[in-house]
């Protein structure tokens, strides 16, 4: 079983910007699309991006234009830029890998990581 860990979260003022990283454990990581997700407390984790084992990407509406996934196989890292950040993007965010991305959705695995705080404040 692949184990994620997450890193990178902090305070920020709205317009901010973070870089969340997180690292998995494993020699497979290449083989799989990866995604970012977020979750506020009392709502279902969403995933907002993705990218695939040849590079590609998508976004959630909300996020498209602000958010940057990119991944590193020699590090088994997946990266999330995250700019002009907005109070509603307040959450803990995780990462896993995921079926695929032309439908941001599910999970592949079922063990998740403790998560990074991100919080937008003025």
């Amino acid at each position: 079983q692949v184990q994620f860990v997450e890193s990178g979260g902090g305070l920020v003022q709205p317009g901010g910007s973070l870089r969340l990283s997180c690292t998995a454990s494993g020699n497979t990581f290449s083989f799989y699309h990866m995604g970012w997700y977020r979750q506020v407390s009392g709502k279902q984790r969403e995933l907002v991006a993705g990218v695939s084992t040849t590079f590609n990407t998508n976004y959630v509406d909300s996020v498209k234009g602000r958010f940057g996934i990119s991944r590193d196989n020699a590090k088994n890292t997946v990266y999330l830029q995250m700019n002009n950040l907005k109070p509603e993007d307040t959450a803990v965010y995780y990462c896993n890998a995921v079926p695929h991305i032309a439908v941001l959705t599910g999970a592949r695995f079922n063990s998740w990581g403790q998560g990074t705080q991100v919080t937008v404040s003025s």
